[in-house]
């Protein structure tokens, strides 16, 4: 049986009876919580939008964006709990996230409606395209179990883009 050895520097401390390679596991647990930093500013700024969003449209995009964001909010838990599984530790507290998120972060004054709509567009855009690299590493490392819950991930981003768009066209 692999286990994770003990050391403090490893993302995979915690043995685990998961046949998957130690240094495997190690990358994947790395890849989560990149991932996972990601989806929880993602849904951090969503809320944002949720609660600042002005204008003639307020109360339909007040009400797609708090849907988009709890949509976001299983994936932060699904992706941090997928880590643990591993052996690893979720580093997903706020400060973590921020200190790890490549998501740009939200302009400050931007509050009517279709502004905020693009930014979020934008910020869907550069999470999904990232869960989809997500899947292919994943892939690579011997583990369909995680590229599946990142192909899952990035259908759901991609709905929610469309959703976003939606409102941007025409």
């Amino acid at each position: 049986m692999l286990t994770a050895t003990k050391k403090a520097d490893t993302n995979t401390p915690f043995s685990t009876r998961n046949d998957l390679d130690v240094e495997n596991r190690t990358k994947l647990v790395s890849l989560l919580n990149d991932n996972l930093a990601d989806l929880f500013d993602l849904m951090s700024q969503t809320k944002f939008a949720h609660w600042n969003v002005k204008g003639p449209n307020f109360i339909a995009l007040h009400k797609l964006f708090d849907e988009l964001a709890e949509q976001v909010e299983g994936h932060v838990d699904e992706v941090a709990e997928r880590a643990t599984a591993l052996g690893g530790v979720a580093t997903g507290t706020a400060l973590q996230a921020a200190e790890s998120s490549r998501v740009p972060e939200f302009p400050s004054g931007v509050h009517k409606g279709q502004e905020v709509v693009a930014v979020l567009a934008d910020r869907f855009a550069t999470v999904g395209k990232s869960v989809r690299e997500a899947i292919d590493e994943a892939d690579e490392l011997d583990d369909k179990a995680t590229a599946d819950l990142f192909t899952g991930i990035a259908r759901d981003l991609d709905q929610s883009l469309y959703f976003l768009e939606s409102h941007l066209q025409g």
